[in-house]
This record gives structure tokens, C-alpha cells and sequence, in this order.
């Protein structure tokens, strides 16, 4: 309202992350780098929330959890037995870590009346909210913190009366305003550059588990000994993640034996580690770039076996009546011509012979071997989209290659017949083809589309010589008329490179901070000559890019239409280019062109100046030859990219515009008039131009606009 503010320090805010959190340092990827600092994040988890001491009645257990944490009131509700509902929600892999939380705080309040649920949060705003949630505690789980659908279900719940404690590894996000208490992962400026969180996952189950194994102490369900060993085991998960990460040759050398050779890939777990299955597949999806199944073990053998697909099976952490079964299972899988790879405990050997590869990892107790499968996962999905993406960055590379030689060619004015012919360029191409099919016996390119890879494999013999280019033009309908085989495998490889390139630390379909896309229009275009063009049923996409700028420029200084003339071009030749028998034909007109007369009424032939426009593609602003009348020509272009209509515009131009206007609406002719008064050594000053009209600036030669300035300073 324009009252003075005074700054103090106090406005001052200071931001709690700095380069150092986002350094990717010597790693080839921010995801691998944080796959690796996943220990560092786990430990920062753990440390400081307890403390374990010895007595006399045996070990005791004492939470570092604050109000900030856990508030007061929720403490009460829970010793006086007033929460009846925990809800753990979230969205991805959140909410697959959510699972894991919900599994826990199941077994922890074993025997309580607190109903325990896990569900994404969009499921509960828009379906599971009752009028009264005093007596319930909802735990979101998100990794950022802006995540939108949790944001919204986190604020109708406490809307409703229910109590908040959040999991989130970012602090100063949106979701910590929304909540009553935060348990912040690791030191709550864990950030992770890649899109497709890993370090998050692990530590938010330890967090959740934390907070679990709190919430069972305060409801009375679990005694301190049997605290202090939970809290005991989750001290394991640094060391033995460790050990997991040792094995990257490992499980690099099972990616290069089964990833390629695949098409169909599915994650199966049981129990706990459905929440490993379900998160590895979010993680091969995301990286990767496939729609990939998760399952339950042994449900797989009832549904699409017949697929052979490749299977992850997230054994390790069984108890021994279920590894039984699930070794039986990998054998049905085997039977049935699946490729399987299986993440067991060290010291299981019973898949050894019947899985193409089995990666151990340390032996733990519940929930670390859900950790233990993940991080395995993790794993394996980063090296199967770092070896997809190296088949991409092999045709793009022969591409650059490629289309340096077809611009050598080009500055030769070769024929098509003579680039194909050029030993230089067939050596190029031979030598490409041979390693291309090597690779791909080897498995290489496998998830490019059937007809990417067929066409390859054609255009490539083309640009050999190996078939006759006669069979080029069936073989290939060409919508935009290119016409040489060079051309079309260089647009190709694009097409394939497109298909295999996985940039790992970004996924498509997400941006890095807030988890929902923004739905933003394009405006369309406005003004005198574009309205009329949409009247007329044309758009942007029937005009390129440099002509879309003038009409831009010019219609500004157009003060009214009064008529057009419509124009059907036909008989170009085979590149879109006019020639003695192309043709123009009216097809419309409307207000003054209706009572004149032109050149089509008596001869179809395009010819003059109407011809030059068809060629060069550029839009015409000057007068008619006849009757001297001021005119717009705007050329309209096909799909084909082809000029195949004309619209003759009849104008008035707004000669009260300000010599600025002037010089916005003549565009590039502004500098052509300056140069040639130049020429006349004549020193140049915007001021000429007030006195001329601006139909005779936009409208006369060039060089008769500058020798009227030249007589004008005579």
C-alpha cells in the first residue's frame, strides 16, 4: 500500500543447504553417488534419537525425541490409550517405504486396540476421511516435502482433528508447516539431486521404525529389552549395507548377462519384502524406462510365465518355511524359460544352478533385509540403464559422424547417387553395420521398437549400395518428402537414440522438487492477420517459424483489412519447389478482391511474383502490379512442408504510428533503408522517416526509399 518497511536482521533468512549438499564430486551420477552416501544417511538417522543403558531390572531404553518430534499431547493420547487409528501414507516410493513403517508399528502394537493402515495418501483424502479424527495419528512420508497429494491429504486430515508427525528428509519444505511434529531423516539437509530417490528410502524406513518403536513404548506394548534389540538391529544396517555395496561387479556383470536379453522384467517378494519388490520396480521403471510387474513370490507361477520375462527375486530375510517354497518357485520360474536373478542371504546356496544369478547379502533380522534387497535393486537398475544408455551413446556417436561426412558431401553438391557411391562414405557406414550387429547379437538395442530397429537394418544396406535405391522410394513413404536414404537413417538413429538414452538422475515425467506436473497452455496467436488466418481454419502449424516473427512485426501497423483472395497451389515438383507447371487456382475471396481482377482469372499459370513467394517461403508486403493496391501475402504450408495455399491480403496501414513503431513494424527493412543511405555517405537519423508513409516503407524498393532521403537532404 506503499507504507515504508524497515529491514532488519530479523528479514533476513538464511538457507540451510549450500553447494557442498549437491556436490556430484567424482561420481558419473548423482544416483550413484547417493547410493553410496545411503550409509552416511542411515547412520545420521540413528544417531541421537535414544539412549540404551544398563541396570539392575535389565536395559533400558530412552528416546531423544522432542516435542518438535513427537508433541505432547500426542504423547498423552498414546500412554492414555486415546489414539485409535495410525495411518502411514505417501506417494512412490514413500509410500512403499510407508509399507515398511506400517509393517513395523503392526508388529509393535501387537495386542494394542490401535488400528494400524498403510495407504497412499491420495486414497485417504479422497476416500478414507470420517467427519471426527481426533483419535487418529496420520505419519506422511515424502521425500521432498512438496509432494502435492500428500501436502493436500496431510491438511484435510488435520482439519479434521488428527494429529501429524511427518517423515521428511528436507527441511523448511511446505510439509513441515502442515504438520504437528517432524522426524527428519538423516540431518534434514540430505538432499537428492536424482529425481529417483534412493538414500531417502532406507533411511526414512529406520526413521520409521524409530518412531514405531517410540510409539510402542509410550502405548505400553513392547518392554525396554525388546526395544533395545530392535534398536540394536537397526545399528547393524550401516556395516551390512556396506557389504552390499561391494558387490557392484557383481551385480554389474548380472545386468550385462540378462538386462538386454529381456524385454518383459518383474520383481517378485513376499511378505516384508513385497516392499522390496514394489520399490526396485519403481526404481527399474524410472530408470530404465518399463513398465515392469511386482508380485508376490508365489503368485508369479500363476500369472505370465508364458512372457519369459526376467525375474528379481527378493529372497533374503525369509524364514526358512517360506525360502523353501520360494526355491521351488525360482525352479517353476526357470522351468518355464524366465531368466532369474535372486538376492538371497550369504550362505544359501539352494539357488545356485537354477537362477543365472544369485547375489548374496549380508544375513539380518527384519526390516534391514528389506534394506538389504533394495539397495541390491537399487543397484542393479543403475547399471541396467547405465548399459542401455551406452547403446545410445554408440549411434550417437556414428550420427555425429554421420552427419559430419553428409555436410562434407553436401559442400560438394553431391547427387544422391553420387553420396552413396563415395567409398569414403560406404566405408563409414560398412564399418558402423558390422559392430551394430554384433552388438546386437549380443543383446544390444533391445528395447528399441521392432520397426526403429527394422529400418535400421534397411537403411543401412540403402546407404551401402547393397540394395537398388529404385525399392527406397516403396519402401519408404516419406510424409515430409525427404528423399535420400542418408537423410532418412540420420533422422532414425535420432529416433533410436531417443528411445535408448537414460539420462539416470531424471526421469521424463517428473520435476526434482514438486512431484506433480503444472498444466500450462500455449497462448494462441492474436492480431489482424492471425484472427484472420484462424477464421480461414489455419494455425501456427501451417506457418514457420521466420514468418510467424514478421506478421508479428507488421500486423501492428495495419489499421484494417478490407478484402483477401484465396489461393490453392498445385503441380509442385517432388521437393515442393514451383516449376512451368505449377499451377494457381482462386479458391475464395471476400470484400474488395471481389470486384478486381486477377491474373489467375485468366491463366492458371503460377508465374511472377506470387511464384517467387511459392519458392522462397517468405511472406510478401508490398503492392499489387495492377492496381497498386497495398498487399499482404502469406504463404501456408502443409504437413508435407509445402507451400500449398496463398492468402493475398488487402490492407490499410495506421500511418499515425511513431517513428519507433515504424522502425518495430519494418523489421529488417529498417537496416536495408539505413545501409543504402550509407552508401550515399550520408550520416543516418531516425527522423527521415517521419515524414514518409508507412505504406510506401513497407511497400517500395529499398533503393527507392533511400535516394527520396538522399534528394530530402539535398
Amino acid at each position: 500500500d506503499g507504507t515504508p518497511l524497515t529491514f532488519t536482521e530479523e528479514n533476513i533468512g538464511h538457507a540451510e543447504i549450500t553447494t557442498r549438499d549437491i556436490d556430484r564430486g567424482a561420481y558419473p551420477h548423482f544416483f550413484l553417488k547417493e547410493i553410496n552416501e545411503s550409509i552416511s544417511s542411515v547412520r545420521k538417522t540413528l544417531r541421537g534419537k535414544y539412549r540404551l543403558t544398563n541396570g539392575e531390572a535389565g536395559r533400558k531404553v530412552v528416546f531423544n525425541l522432542g516435542s518438535d518430534v513427537v508433541p505432547e499431547d500426542l504423547k498423552k493420547a498414546l500412554r492414555d490409550g486415546n489414539i485409535a487409528r495410525i495411518c502411514v501414507i505417501g506417494h512412490g516410493t514413500a509410500a512403499v517405504a510407508g509399507a515398511a513403517v506400517t509393517d513395523s508399528l503392526e508388529r509393535y502394537l501387537k495386542g494394542s486396540r490401535i488400528k494400524v493402515e498403510g495407504k497412499i495418501a491420495s486414497e485417504l483424502s479422497g476416500f478414507c476421511l470420517e467427519n471426527d479424527l481426533r483419535d487418529a495419528l496420520i505419519i506422511p512420508i515424502t521425500q521432498s516435502g512438496t509432494t502435492t497429494d500428500t501436502n493436500r491429504a496431510v491438511a484435510m486430515a488435520a482439519e479434521r482433528g488428527a494429529t501429524v508427525v511427518a517423515i521428511v528428509n528436507r527441511r523448511q519444505s511446505d510439509i513441515t508447516a502442515k504438520s504437528h511434529g517432524v522426524f527428519y531423516t538423516s540431518d534434514g539437509r540430505d538432499i537428492e539431486m536424482s529425481v529417483a530417490s534412493t538414500k531417502a528410502f532406507y533411511s526414512q524406513i529406520i526413521a520409521g521404525h524409530i518412531l514405531s518403536l517410540f510409539i510402542a513404548q509410550l502405548a505400553g506394548t513392547l518392554r525396554d529389552e525388546e526395544i533395545a534389540e530392535e534398536l540394536l538391529n537397526l545399528e547393524q544396517a550401516p556395516e551390512a549395507m556396506k557389504r552390499v555395496l561391494e558387490k557392484k561387479e557383481q551385480i554389474k556383470k548380472s545386468v550385462e548377462l540378462l538386462a538386454k536379453r529381456r524385454r518383459y522384467w518383474a520383481v517378485v517378494g513376499s511378505g516384508p519384502n513385497k516392499a522390496a519388490a514394489d520399490e526396485i520396480r519403481i526404481k527399474l521403471s524410472e530408470l530404465c524406462y518399463k513398465t515392469i510387474s511386482s508380485d508376490v513370490v508365489e503368485n508369479k507361477k500363476h500369472i505370465d510365465l508364458s512372457a519369459e520375462p526376467l525375474i528379481i527375486v527378493c529372497a533374503a530375510g525369509n524364514p526358512e518355511a517360506v525360502m523353501g517354497d520360494v526355491v521351488k518357485d525360482v525352479a517353476i520360474f526357470k522351468a518355464h524359460k524366465a531368466g532369474v536373478v535372486v538376492f538371497t542371504d550369504e550362505g544359501e546356496n539352494r539357488f545356485t544352478g537354477i537362477a543365472e544369478t544369485v547375489i548374496t547379502v549380508p544375513r539380518c533380522a527384519m526390516p534391514l533385509p528389506v534394506i538389504m534387497n533394495t539397495l541390491a535393486g537399487h543397484l542393479w537398475g543403475y547399471y541396467a540403464a547405465c548399459s542401455i544408455d551406452r547403446d545410445a551413446a554408440f549411434l550417437k556417436e556414428f550420427r555425429s559422424r554421420l552427419s559430419e561426412e553428409m555436410s562434407e558431401q553436401a559442400k560438394k553438391n553431391y547427387t544422391l547417387y553420387e553420396r552413396i557411391a563415395d567409398r569414403k562414405f560406404r566405408n563409414l557406414v560398412s564399418e558402423f553395420a558390422g559392430r551394430f550387429h554384433e552388438l546386437r547379437e549380443e543383446g544390444a538395442f533391445s528395447v528399441t521398437s521392432t520397426r526403429t530397429i527394422s529400418d535400421l537394418i534397411l537403411l543401412l544396406k540403402y546407404n551401402k549400395g547393397k540394395l537398388p535405391i529404385e525399392d527406397f522410394w516403396q519402401e519408404f513413404k516419406v510424409a515430409d518428402g525427404t528423399a535420400s536414404p542418408a537423410d532418412l537413417l540420420d533422422r532414425t538413429l535420432g529416433v533410436a537414440v531417443d528411445e535408448l538414452a537414460r539420462p539416470i538422475d531424471a526421469i521424463r515425467h517428473q520435476a526434482k522438487t514438486v512431484t506433480v506436473g503444472t498444466s500450462r497452455k500455449e497462448q494462441p496467436l492474436r492480431g489482424i492477420i492471425f484472427d484472420l488466418l484462424h477464421e480461414l481454419g489455419f494455425s501456427a502449424r501451417n506457418l514457420v517459424a521466420k514468418n510467424i516473427i514478421t506478421i508479428g512485426k507488421i500486423q501492428a501497423a495495419i489499421a484494417k483489412v478490407t478484402g483477401y483472395t484465396f489461393y490453392r497451389i498445385d503441380n509442385l515438383d517432388v521437393d515442393g519447389n514451383p516449376w512451368d507447371g505449377s499451377q494457381i487456382t482462386i479458391e475464395k475471396r471476400c470484400g474488395v478482391s471481389q470486384n478486381m481482377r486477377s491474373r489467375a482469372d485468366v491463366s492458371p499459370k503460377l508465374m511472377g511474383t506470387k511464384r517467387t513467394i511459392v519458392s522462397t517461403g517468405h511472406v510478401y508486403v508490398g503492392k499489387g502490379k495492377y492496381d497498386g493496391a497495398s498487399i499482404v501475402i502469406v504463404p501456408l504450408w502443409d504437413v508435407k512442408m509445402q507451400v500449398r495455399n496463398l492468402l493475398l491480403i488487402h490492407v490499410g496501414f495506421n500511418e499515425t504510428l511513431s517513428v519507433p513503431e515504424k522502425i518495430a513494424a519494418l523489421g529488417y527493412r529498417y537496416n536495408d533503408i539505413r545501409n543504402l543511405v550509407n552508401e550515399y555517405n550520408l550520416p543516418w537519423e531516425d527522423r527521415y522517416l517521419e515524414e514518409m508513409s508507412l505504406e510506401s516503407l513497407l511497400s517500395d524498393p529499398f533503393e527507392d526509399i533511400a535516394s527520396r532521403i538522399k534528394k530530402m537532404l539535398e
